[in-house]
């Protein structure tokens, strides 16, 4: 597959694959700034992307920073997306963290994607869990 990325801000750093064969492409941040207990913040990374339909951009943690108590919310892109890429990172931890400008925030996984088309029925078929919710196969 082939991304396009456009340079929003000249000081946006490309996500770039740490090691052949990653899956996740390293995000950075523009700015220095700590997060304190509890906060959120919007980082944004000052570039942005086109890649083909079918698929979507998934930003998710980077495993590094999650061991600090750092947690991202959200993050689904679509194909159609032009915008200014960004990620909504929360401390979970009991400690303020710092971000030094440069430094890795989260990473971006393209996924492939089924489009789905919608129907409204009044019934659904028969199924081994029907409406079962959580602990619907016990402890086990």
């Amino acid at each position: 597959m082939h991304l396009k990325f456009k340079k929003l801000n000249p000081e946006a750093k490309i996500p770039s694959y740490a090691h052949p064969g990653d899956v996740g492409l390293d995000l950075y941040c523009l700015e220095t700034f700590t997060l304190a207990p509890g906060e959120s913040k919007i980082i944004f990374h000052g570039f942005a992307l086109e890649f083909p339909e079918g698929y979507a951009a998934l930003i998710n943690d980077k495993s590094g920073i999650s061991k600090a108590g750092m947690k991202v919310l959200g993050g689904v892109y679509d194909a159609g997306y032009r915008g200014e890429y960004n990620t909504h990172l929360i401390n979970l931890s009991a400690k303020p963290y710092t971000f030094e400008k440069g430094d890795k925030t989260s990473q971006l996984i393209i996924f492939p994607v089924v489009i789905a088309t919608i129907e409204e029925v009044a019934e659904l078929s028969d199924s081994s869990r029907g409406d079962g919710r959580f602990g619907s196969t016990g402890k086990q």
